[in-house]
């Protein structure tokens, strides 16, 4: 089994898990903010890594080496998610995930300063169709411009530089050293942010399983996501994602009578196109290495 076939198989599961926090954020939203999922959800992930790096002897592969980027990281990836979980309760899931499949896009922007990958004409041209495609789900203009649309196309600029100092760290450092300061880093976060008006809301009965769910889910979608990028370059491992676009789409519709229109369709077909023009340029001109 080749190296992109073993990430193909790895991103299944982050798509499976990403879905998952999506339903399982919903259902909290009511009861909790956004900085208190993410903080419950980081207390939940260091249980976790630490408990499974400790039986595994991992431990000891945390270091201090990178903490400059692991920081970084952990900022952009906290902001984009916290700005994630906003959307979903105030627009419809296909949306949310349509505009989130951009940070492909955005991962191309950032790879050539921050990974050192070149910026070749097929990359620039799945670039432009991708932001045709942004052009058609948000239709400025056409159709009000609320905080929901804007905190989903942000997210995903978060999410890209994430994603793309993610994978720098694969260089250096193991997936344990990674997910560690992913937890520990957002889960004190999430408590400066949630407690920062005084009133932190403590889980309930009904929604401590969903965050239970949340925190699980996410540490598995980004050991996945993570392993998958040791596999392969960024901008094939990325796009591999665009799977959960239809799912999520599916779920949108049978559990909470979210409909697409035309739009949508046509604007997410344009993403998805252009994330798999890069794909198929990045197969025929780069070889599969790490």
């Amino acid at each position: 089994m080749n190296d992109t076939l073993k990430a193909a198989l790895w991103m299944t599961g982050a798509i499976v898990s990403f879905t998952s926090m999506a339903v399982a954020g919903r259902a909290v939203s009511i009861s909790l903010d956004t900085f208190e999922i993410m903080m419950y959800r980081s207390f939940v992930g260091i249980v976790i890594v630490v408990t499974i790096a400790a039986l595994s002897g991992t431990l000891t592969q945390v270091t201090r080496r990178d903490l400059g980027t692991h920081l970084l990281r952990n900022i952009a990836h906290f902001s984009g998610q916290n700005l994630w979980f906003y959307a979903i309760t105030v627009i419809p899931l296909a949306q949310v995930f349509a505009l989130e499949f951009t940070s492909p896009l955005w991962v191309l922007a950032f790879s050539p300063f921050l990974l050192g990958e070149k910026l070749t004409t097929p990359r620039v041209l799945a670039a432009v169709i991708g932001f045709i495609g942004i052009l058609f789900v948000a239709r400025p203009g056409a159709v009000p411009l609320n905080a929901g649309l804007l905190a989903a196309a942000i997210s995903a600029i978060g999410f890209a530089l994430s994603i793309t100092l993610t994978k720098r760290l694969t260089r250096t450092e193991s997936i344990t050293c990674i997910l560690f300061y992913l937890t520990v880093m957002q889960a004190a976060f999430g408590v400066i942010c949630a407690g920062f008006d005084g009133d932190i809301a403590l889980p309930s009965a009904s929604t401590a399983p969903w965050l239970v769910l949340i925190g699980c889910a996410g540490l598995l979608a980004h050991f996945c996501l993570t392993t998958a990028l040791q596999l392969a370059p960024a901008t094939i491992v990325v796009p591999m994602d665009f799977v959960r676009l239809p799912l999520i789409a599916l779920v949108g519709a049978l559990f909470y009578n979210e409909s697409i229109d035309i739009w949508l369709a046509i604007g997410a077909s344009l993403i998805l196109g252009g994330n798999y023009l890069n794909i198929v340029s990045q197969s025929q001109h780069t070889p599969m290495s790490k």
